[in-house]
């Protein structure tokens, strides 16, 4: 899963982000509200984090902006402040839940766990492929009733093919859905990834739903 991490507080967005990564998601960072306003435009995210106390533009413009231009990726808001009328104004921006600083990593996780499980309003909660299920919020899939276990890497780049189910999906498209902004090493490392997942959602079950493109990328298809 991706997360638009939008903190000016270098060392926080560094400890967040290191312990995002560390639970499988791939986070990109903006350090002031017109960048994070951009990248969530610009890219497609799983849920966003955003601070309030921004340079250049606020957390609740931010919001407000986005919720006005259609995009309704879930957002998590962290701010300083704590009182009852800060959080008021960041759920009528649009944000779809508050978290005060100081605040608990294990609360934040969760919280964003439970926004991913909830989605946007027009994402489902899981996505159904066949009898292939894939539950964003838990990293979770099973084919059937039988559970599959995917590394986080590999869920993230199945989730990428899950979500455009039918449609032939670039290297460089699953490069951005499990990977981090700045990554620039081999996009044939997406191969690796592929053959992994055929090895555990196909080959087991005499399926070949993981289906190569050639010189398109890869498509995810209900048998």
């Amino acid at each position: 899963m991706r997360v638009l991490l939008v903190e000016d507080e270098q060392r926080l967005a560094d400890l967040v982000k290191g312990g995002l990564t560390g639970e499988g998601f791939a986070v990109d960072v903006a350090y002031d509200g017109r960048d994070g306003l951009w990248m969530a435009t610009e890219n497609d995210y799983d849920v966003i984090v955003l601070d309030v106390m921004l340079p250049r533009m606020n957390g609740y413009a931010v919001c407000a902006k986005l919720r006005e231009a259609g995009n309704w990726t879930p957002i998590m808001m962290l701010t300083a402040k704590d009182g009852v009328y800060d959080e008021a104004e960041a759920l009528d921006t649009g944000a779809d839940d508050y978290l005060a600083k100081p605040f608990s990593y294990v609360v934040l996780l969760a919280r964003l766990r439970a926004l991913v499980r909830r989605g946007g309003r027009e994402r489902p909660v899981s996505i159904t492929v066949g009898d292939l299920v894939i539950d964003p919020a838990g990293l979770r899939c099973r084919r059937g009733e039988t559970e599959v276990s995917l590394t986080p890497k590999e869920f993230a780049v199945l989730h990428g093919l899950a979500r455009r189910a039918g449609e032939v999906v670039s290297k460089s498209d699953l490069l951005a859905a499990a990977w981090d902004f700045s990554y620039d090493g081999d996009a044939n490392i997406i191969e690796v990834y592929i053959s992994a997942l055929r090895r555990k959602i196909d080959l087991p079950f005499g399926r070949t739903t993981l289906v190569t493109v050639r010189g398109a990328g890869y498509r995810l298809e209900a048998e």
